[in-house]
């Protein structure tokens, strides 16, 4: 194994994905020359040349727009928005036109773009730069949503997701960028829709996305000394979504919670467990719960902000209060 920065893992499986296919291109703001904001293409400037790693215009409408006419000519672009916040500009190209082409061509014409979009908050960029996208995008149907926890499992699943023909859209957890990783030499493509299963446990079922699950197996190793034994479902991808792994979980525990960073009324927490109620609901010993982001603006002040952020302290309250 070797050790890399969540970044430069990222960094690395787009080199090898870019080595492995001529095909495949990098398009974005900064991911040229100064190797991206959150220096996650460095050194791909260098190695591949301005027609493979292009830095754009600040636009992510026309990024958007002409990640999905590569993908129509036979490129396999791989688009960097400088953060989740900004798919909102981006929308209609990613929501109403990559989309929708292959069904509305009765599956004449793919659509093999990838989407990469940092998310979450913790960098203390206020309220325009600090969101969680994840539920709009999984609301439409036709795009593959993808959410990475560790290093290894962002860069398993970013090569499944630029070697598929139907869009994706990955979301990154840029508080992780900067943090070190084991992973292996050589990572193998993680298939779409096939839940990890990060921590068996009997008690209660804590299902996860993206860095939820380190800080839900953080605190699973608390709440450990309690005697309370957390099992943890990292579900890898919500679009399409392993319900069956899920499911079993819950029959074996009896309770669940759910830990997403995206905003409590009509996220992926509430979302989840409504999908799911109708499967799990005979099994469940107490209601579902959720650890999310509360319907504010996300702030500016540390303060304030790491306040309403979902945190390891957060689930261990939460599935504390199951047992008292």
């Amino acid at each position: 194994m070797i050790e890399l920065t969540y970044a430069q893992a990222i960094a690395k499986t787009l080199d090898e994905e870019m080595e492995r296919d001529d095909d495949v291109i990098l398009m974005g703001e900064d991911v040229g020359f100064i190797g991206g904001n959150f220096k996650t293409s460095v050194g791909l400037f260098e190695k591949y040349g301005t027609w493979r790693v292009k830095d754009s215009p600040i636009s992510e409408l026309g990024i958007a727009g002409l990640g999905v006419g590569m993908a129509l000519a036979g490129i396999r672009p791989i688009i960097e928005l400088m953060y989740s916040d900004f798919a909102l500009l981006a929308a209609d190209q990613i929501l109403n036109q990559a989309a929708k082409i292959r069904y509305m061509s009765g599956g004449q014409a793919t659509v093999p773009v990838t989407y990469r979009l940092p998310m979450g908050a913790g960098r203390s960029s206020a309220a325009q730069h600090s969101q969680s996208m994840q539920a709009m995008v999984a609301h439409f149907p036709g795009i593959y949503v993808v959410l990475p926890s560790t290093a290894q499992e962002m860069m398993g699943l970013l090569k499944s997701a630029i070697r598929d023909d139907n869009p994706v859209v990955v979301f990154e957890p840029k508080m992780e960028y900067n943090k070190k990783y084991m992973v292996d030499e050589v990572v193998e493509p993680i298939p779409f829709g096939k839940a990890r299963i990060a921590r068996e446990g009997k008690d209660i079922t804590i299902v996860a996305t993206s860095s939820m699950v380190m800080r839900s197996e953080a605190a699973a190793k608390r709440l450990e000394e309690e005697e309370i034994d957390c099992e943890i479902i990292d579900v890898r991808t919500v679009v399409p979504l392993d319900r069956e792994t899920i499911i079993n979980s819950v029959k074996k525990t009896g309770k669940m919670i759910v830990a997403d960073e995206s905003y409590s009324f009509c996220g992926l927490c509430s979302g989840l467990i409504a999908d799911l109620l109708k499967d799990i609901f005979y099994d469940l010993d107490a209601p579902c719960g959720a650890v999310s982001t509360p319907e504010v603006p996300i702030p500016y002040s540390p303060a304030l902000e790491y306040y309403i952020i979902p945190s390891e302290d957060k689930v261990y309250d939460l599935v504390k209060s199951y047992f008292i």
